[in-house]
């Protein structure tokens, strides 16, 4: 999509970053890959030998160039993850494949890339307690399967109670929204619900999945949120993550307003957010 092109020329115009911000990532080793996502699945996906239906559930035509470039996704998350570590905070302009369980495909993610930073965390002892925020439109239903055993790693989901998955998994903590939900009661959930988990799960990492598509102006998320109320969501969210001294990585999810300006807007936000709160 071109929106990974230009919210990059946005921020570097704006002064909020340089060139040298920016960094490309490098393909993932397979064995970070297989920390997260079943050795079949995985090999099936390399090889592109996925089956009719499991390509279809992907919503891709499946491609050496599309594996690529979900391996380069995943190593970006990883990065990210070491980056936040040390500097607090850190972004992924793409990721947010929420989507892709342990062991399948769907609705355009193939890799998780949070799932498989945490567990490269948790693997080398990086951190303990993990907190996923996945505040898409859509419910993180590959990141809930992977992490549903798991008491290092709560899930929490904010999302469409009638959208995409219409088969979802059951996260640490759910909250299903009405369609045409607006900015008053979902902060409103958000706040509550976020300083519950904070104060009784004590995370040491957190993983927040920034996605777009709660906006009013999504011809796919059939919420009602505006551009200021979405950039109070991350308002809220990345203040927790600097007061209480906890090291974040964002990755950006999903976005589908018809206007581009739309979502590079939303999406700028959440990095002016955390320009005046971190630096």
């Amino acid at each position: 999509m071109i929106k990974y092109e230009l919210i990059p020329e946005q921020l570097i115009h704006e002064g909020l970053i340089t060139k040298h911000s920016l960094i490309s990532p490098e393909m993932i080793d397979e064995e970070l890959i297989l920390l997260t996502h079943n050795k079949s699945y995985w090999e099936r996906l390399r090889d592109l030998s996925l089956s009719e239906s499991e390509i279809r559930r992907s919503g891709f035509p499946l491609s050496a160039e599309l594996i690529q470039r979900e391996c380069r996704i995943a190593q970006g998350t990883v990065l990210g993850g070491l980056h936040a570590l040390n500097h607090g905070i850190a972004f992924n302009v793409a990721g947010g494949t929420h989507h892709a369980g342990s062991n399948w495909a769907e609705g355009f993610c193939l890799l998780n890339d949070q799932a498989i930073s945490a567990n490269y965390l948790l693997y080398n002892n990086l951190a303990n307690r993990i907190l996923i925020i996945d505040l898409d439109v859509h419910q993180g239903n590959g990141t809930a399967e992977i992490f549903r055993d798991d008491q290092r790693v709560f899930t929490f989901s904010m999302h469409g109670e009638k959208n995409f998955p219409f088969r979802k998994e059951q996260s640490d903590l759910d909250i299903g929204l009405n369609d045409g939900t607006g900015d008053m009661e979902y902060l409103s959930l958000l706040k509550k619900n976020l300083n519950f988990i904070l104060e009784s799960f004590e995370p040491n990492f957190i993983f927040y999945l920034a996605g777009v598509d709660v906006l009013e102006t999504d011809k796919l998320g059939k919420l009602n949120l505006t551009i200021s109320g979405c950039k109070e969501r991350d308002f809220i969210v990345l203040e927790q993550c600097r007061n209480l001294k906890i090291p974040v990585q964002i990755s950006m999810g999903g976005g589908y307003s018809p206007k581009i300006s739309d979502i590079i807007e939303a999406h700028c936000n959440t990095y002016r957010i955390a320009y005046d709160l971190y630096f």
